[in-house]
């Protein structure tokens, strides 16, 4: 997946909440991975993967997409914060069951935390489009619900969010 465009989308809209917020001059870092954690596990309670004592359907695709990119924007943001912006990533080559995927992205993220160069960025960025894939999306799905949910952040920055 190509991604210099959306980091380029990613940083105006970064730049935008922190002078809109006033956050220019913080490191946001442990923030976001905490945001990307959170939006991870919302993405997993979307899927039900994980609930084996619930026979209640998935989400319907488009609300997990919708969840799947809030993820992308956090991962994007935490590239920019370490000055990590790789102009493409391709998805894990791996069989796995998705809920083992949603545990290797914890794992993986966390080390990123820990571990904050390009290499460990990439295995994160890789492991979550090998969750897409294995959620059904295309990077064509990816790119167009990226865009359209980054249209909706910076209005909800406008109307006070």
């Amino acid at each position: 997946m190509e991604l210099t465009q959306l980091f380029t989308r990613q940083k105006e809209l970064d730049d935008y909440i922190e002078q809109k917020h006033d956050l220019t001059s913080r490191d946001l870092f442990e923030e976001k991975i905490l945001a990307l954690f959170v939006e991870i596990g919302e993405l997993a309670n979307e899927t039900r993967c994980f609930k084996f004592w619930s026979v209640k359907e998935p989400s319907p695709k488009q609300v997990i997409l919708e969840e799947y990119v809030d993820g992308i924007h956090f991962l994007l943001s935490l590239g920019l914060v370490k000055g990590l912006t790789p102009e493409k990533a391709e998805p894990f080559e791996q069989e796995t069951t998705t809920t083992a995927l949603f545990n290797q992205m914890y794992r993986a993220i966390d080390y990123f935390k820990d571990q904050q160069d390009e290499e460990t960025y990439l295995i994160v960025f890789e492991l979550y489009l090998k969750l897409a894939r294995q959620l059904g999306f295309s990077d064509e799905d990816i790119l167009t619900a990226y865009h359209e949910k980054n249209d909706v952040n910076f209005k909800r920055q406008d109307s006070d969010y």
